[in-house]
Order: structure tokens, then C-alpha cells, then sequence
């Protein structure tokens, strides 16, 4: 087994009883408290003006097709080495294979890419934040009230550090690894360059303003199946949103903006671990999987 999946594991352990718990710890009049389990099963929303994500061209019943992924290359977000790449992604989606993805070959996400994970708690102490994902135990960890160092090393998921703007929590990622396999920020293959930079912003809503982010997703996409990350319909507490906006001049031809709008989930919080070496993982029989392999054994 992989030592970044046993440093996750241990992770999760760590704080499962407070995370599963699923009941506010330690919100104050000045800090909003983001615990519990919260569910998008879709993917990002485009925003309600600017520019925009890549989204899918493949289309069910008039919405984004949960089964294949084909960008819209014609993004004018997209330089044209990148809008290349999106294309070449979605020929061999459309025909009839799983194209290459971290998710596909169970690598670490990377930001923004982790923001396509279904399930999500945010652990949230004075000078750390971290966040628990549903899918193969991924964490991260932001540093509260803090800068950037000088000189980033590139890790996984960056170097994330926060701080609190009223009712907002703000996060600036940095530094996420391009020397790496399957380097892509979106399920569409899009890539990134070192200069990637990632600002997130969560607020929590009522309902009824968290209502026009459900409708522009519900408008988009037909929810991933087979889930247990499925919105609670009927839930009509406060609603998490996330507004994420990605800047890299090396790929784009400016930033863009998408949002998540979280609720309740119907089901439970379950294991879900990547399988390594599922045979349709790979996008032809001609080439191999290339998983995470280890050349000794971590214990």
C-alpha cells in the first residue's frame, strides 16, 4: 500500500470521532463552523457571470453525461497547447474509453481537481484547517494565518494557507506538483504549469440563497449515480458554498471562477477506496495502467 494512502489513513483516524460526529464543536460569534459531512454529487458550477470552468460537451438527456468526459475545448479560457490537450482527452472518451485521470489511476488528486470529490468534512482547529475527502482517505491541510515560504516546495495538493474574512474562509493554494503522472486539474485533462494558483472562498448559506447555485447545477449536470453522496433534497439548513477562482497564465488566457454549493448528504460516510489495476481503468489495451507502485514494502 502506498505511504501517502497510510499517512491519509492515519489521518483520518485521527480525528474520525470528531468528524463523524457530524455536530457543531467549536463555532463562535466570529468563526463560522463548517463541520459535518457535506455532499455535492456533480461537479463545479459554472458562475453566475465571467469566465468559467471547462464543462462537458457529452450530453444525457439534455445534461452533462456522468459516464464520459469531454471538454469543451473551445473554452476561450483554454491556450491553444491546453485546448489540445482537452481535445485529445475527450476523442478518447468518445471512443468508449476511460481516459487517464488521477481519479482512473488512483494518483492524488491535486488542486483543483480534489474539488470533484463527492464527500467532504473540514476539520477546523485555531492554526489548521484539514479536509477529509470521501474518495481512496485524500487530506489536505491549510495553515491558518500564515504566508507562503519564500521558496514552495511542490507537494500533492500545494501549499494552502487561510484566514477568515468575516463569515468567509479564504485559502490560497500554491505549489502544486507538475512533476508528476497524470498532471491535470479537471476530469477533462486540462493541465497546469507551476505558476497554477488557486484562491478558495466558503460561506455558509440559507436555503433560499443557496437555491440559485443548486438550480445553475441541476441546470448542467445529471448527478454522478451510485452514490452515497447524494444532496439531501428535502434539507433546508444552511448550505456550504464554495467559490473557487484558478489563475495559471502558462495554460489560461485569463482566470476563471466556479462554484460548489454543498448540502447534507442522504446516505452515509463510507470507505471508498480506489481500486488499483481495474482492467478498464486505461484507455487502451495497448498501453498500461500506470499506478503508484512502492519499491519496498512501507513496513
Amino acid at each position: 500500500m502506498r505511504t501517502w494512502i497510510i499517512a491519509a489513513t492515519a489521518a483520518a483516524a485521527l480525528f474520525s470521532s470528531a468528524a463523524f460526529a457530524q455536530k457543531p464543536s467549536h463555532g463562535t460569534a466570529s468563526t463560522p463552523d463548517f463541520s459535518g459531512v457535506w455532499a455535492h454529487p456533480s461537479g463545479p458550477e459554472r458562475p453566475p457571470s465571467g469566465p468559467g470552468p471547462v464543462l462537458n460537451t457529452a450530453r444525457y438527456e439534455g445534461r452533462s453525461d456522468p459516464y464520459r468526459w469531454v471538454g469543451d475545448y473551445t473554452n476561450p479560457i483554454l491556450k491553444s497547447v491546453a485546448a489540445e490537450v482537452v481535445k485529445n482527452h475527450g476523442e478518447i472518451s468518445l471512443a468508449g474509453f476511460a481516459h487517464p485521470t488521477p481519479s482512473t489511476h488512483c494518483w492524488p488528486s491535486g488542486v483543483p481537481y480534489i474539488f470533484f470529490q463527492l464527500g467532504m468534512q473540514m476539520l477546523q482547529q485555531p492554526d489548521e484547517i484539514t479536509f477529509l475527502y470521501l474518495r481512496d482517505h485524500e487530506f489536505r491541510q491549510v495553515r491558518m494565518n500564515q504566508q507562503h515560504p519564500v521558496h514552495v516546495t511542490p507537494s500533492w495538493y500545494g501549499d494552502s494557507v487561510g484566514h477568515y474574512e468575516g463569515d468567509t474562509l479564504v485559502i490560497d493554494t500554491i505549489g502544486v506538483k507538475t512533476d508528476r503522472p497524470l498532471a491535470m486539474l479537471d476530469f477533462y485533462g486540462t493541465p497546469y504549469t507551476q505558476a497554477l494558483h488557486t484562491v478558495e472562498r466558503y460561506r455558509l448559506l440559507d436555503y433560499e440563497a443557496a437555491k440559485e447555485g443548486l438550480e445553475r447545477d441541476t441546470k448542467e449536470r445529471n448527478p454522478i449515480p451510485n452514490t452515497s453522496m447524494q444532496r439531501d433534497p428535502d434539507y433546508r439548513g444552511k448550505y456550504l458554498q464554495l467559490l473557487f477562482t484558478v489563475d495559471d497564465p502558462g495554460v489560461f488566457t485569463m482566470p476563471w471562477s466556479a462554484t460548489i454549493t454543498y448540502g447534507r448528504p442522504l446516505g452515509e460516510w463510507v470507505e471508498d477506496v480506489c481500486a488499483e489495476g481495474t482492467p478498464n481503468t486505461y484507455y487502451s489495451p495497448r498501453k498500461e495502467a500506470v499506478f503508484p507502485t512502492a519499491n519496498k514494502p512501507d513496513f
